[in-house]
């Protein structure tokens, strides 16, 4: 094979026969290649398991062979995109182990710009500025785009963290600041290197990866935004080259959990990146593997209350007059199931709510920290409590602490449930189901006004009219309605059932 081009034949076979699939080597074969793809390109999914030794285009074929340093990288490599293929030029590739043990190009001609894009993407990863020569051997110029991602999350059934996507697009380049939001009902986020190639190469090699198996799924794009402007540090955004920036309340410190996010229990994760350099937070069980969030990934002076793992949150700045424990219940069981919750006895405007694990914990914090509740700003944090104690017998506490272990409301007590597939954040826009046959248009929209919403729109599901859309005049009118309204009582034992939906009328 040192003198001529492999054929594909026998990976053709293989998998398409009923062989068993071939032994891990450090020789990959990947297929389905669209038209235009570089050598460069190629190169780029092998980089976040490391070095990469050797590509072969076969270009007429769609194909490719990717040779690794070692068995270890290619296995990581293998394991990552089976589950979740990457993307190049939109179109998904996959990446089977080839059962060629290595590749030799020496004398092949047509294989020269290949060799020299894998010649200066391995400069890249050794520090050196050869990523221009790269593309120019490739026949290509300079991506004329800047060095800001846009980040869409997708299916979000787990905690992202903005410290789990700086360990991650860490990989590829100095990461500079990172800015969370929510926006058309979408977990989005802007992520700025200092570097425009950094910016390419991480495109090129997260887009269409999920941070765990089947959920929390990245598309990414090139911002037309060329800089970030960073005010505060916090969990939702970050300037790494400031650590004197203020975290928004007035307080010193972001008290938000630097450990990475919380994955499900054996839940695997196909984005498990080599460890980087430096100490680390010890990683917690089910999370993304042996990815930690390095002490540099963060400002110096940040400091981390409560207790990594932690199913107890904090939830202040709540409106006295209006909160009460069944509100809470309601609220934070869209995001997971609520065990308890305790409004303190002394300060109305904070409370704890018991959540039933660590990733349910999280994923409120992610979606509802900074909602707007009954006039205020909620904020959510990990508390220093591990679990909220029922009041004793005799003990004044006037109906403020509540047990709900047992409740029937529990949207996810059922491990099969649909509602893990359809986490979405609080919006104006909200899904309606178990909607009686009996109950009309009018019946629903008196129903909400009577609540205090304003129905700006509403429309019943055409093929199931127990299912409906309605639209209020905004996300914090929905946030009450939902409150207020999930699991109305129609009568004859036929409830309501209210969540945000991401679709909109």
């Amino acid at each position: 094979m040192s003198n001529s081009t492999p054929t594909t034949d026998n990976e053709k076979k293989k998998s398409k026969g009923n062989r068993l699939p071939c032994s891990p080597s450090r020789v990959l074969h990947i297929r389905q290649i669209p038209s235009g793809v570089t050598g460069t390109e190629v190169v780029s999914l092998g980089l976040p398991f490391g070095r990469v030794t050797n590509v072969l285009m076969l270009r007429g074929k769609g194909q490719a062979f990717l040779e690794m340093a070692s068995i270890d990288a290619a296995v990581s490599m293998v394991n990552c995109y089976t589950p979740a293929p990457p993307h190049l030029h939109n179109q998904p590739v996959y990446i089977q182990y080839s059962n060629y043990k290595e590749l030799k190009t020496d004398n092949q001609h047509n294989q020269i710009r290949p060799q020299a894009a894998l010649q200066g993407v391995n400069a890249v990863q050794h520090g050196n500025v050869g990523i221009t020569n790269a593309l120019a051997a490739e026949g290509g110029v300079l991506p004329s785009h800047g060095s800001v991602l846009r980040i869409v999350i997708e299916n979000v059934c787990y905690p992202v963290t903005l410290d789990v996507l700086c360990q991650i697009f860490s990989k590829f380049g100095f990461v500079l600041k990172i800015v969370m939001f929510h926006k058309n009902n979408q977990f989005q986020a802007l992520l700025q290197y200092a570097d425009a190639m950094n910016a390419y190469y991480a495109k090129m090699s997260l887009d269409g990866c999920s941070i765990y198996t089947g959920c929390c799924t990245l598309r990414i794009d090139f911002s037309k935004l060329t800089n970030l402007t960073v005010k505060y540090n916090n969990e939702k955004s970050r300037d790494f080259t400031r650590i004197d920036l203020p975290f928004g309340d007035g307080q010193r410190t972001v008290e938000t959990s630097l450990s990475t996010p919380f994955g499900p229990p054996g839940f695997a994760p196909p984005l498990g990146f080599p460890q980087g350099a430096g100490p680390s937070v010890p990683p917690v069980p089910g999370a993304l593997g042996p990815l930690t969030v390095t002490t540099s990934a963060a400002p110096a002076h940040m400091a981390i209350p409560g207790i990594p793992g932690n199913s107890v949150l904090l939830v202040s700045n709540l409106n006295s007059e209006a909160i009460t424990p069944y509100g809470l219940f309601i609220l934070f069981g869209v995001y997971g199931d609520v065990h308890r919750v305790k409004i303190m006895f002394k300060k109305r405007g904070i409370a704890l709510v018991q959540m039933a694990d660590a990733t349910q914990a999280q994923l409120a914090i992610n979606y509802l920290n900074g909602q707007r509740l009954y006039g205020r700003v909620m904020h959510a944090t990990l508390s220093k409590y591990q679990t909220i104690q029922l009041p004793r017998e005799g003990q004044e506490d006037k109906g403020l602490t509540k047990d709900y272990s047992n409740s029937p409301l529990h949207r996810f007590k059922n491990p099969c449930s649909k509602n893990f597939q359809n986490i979405v954040p609080p919006s104006a826009t909200l899904h309606l189901s178990n909607i009686p046959p009996s109950v009309t248009v009018d019946d629903l929209k008196n129903l909400f006004t009577s609540k205090g919403s304003t129905v700006k729109g509403f429309k019943f599901f055409q093929k199931d009219c127990k299912m409906a859309l309605i639209q209020l005049g905004s996300v914090e009118e929905a946030v009450h309605a939902l409150i207020e309204l999930h699991n109305h009582d129609f009568g004859e034992n036929q409830h309501l059932r209210v969540a945000f939906s991401k679709s909109s009328i």
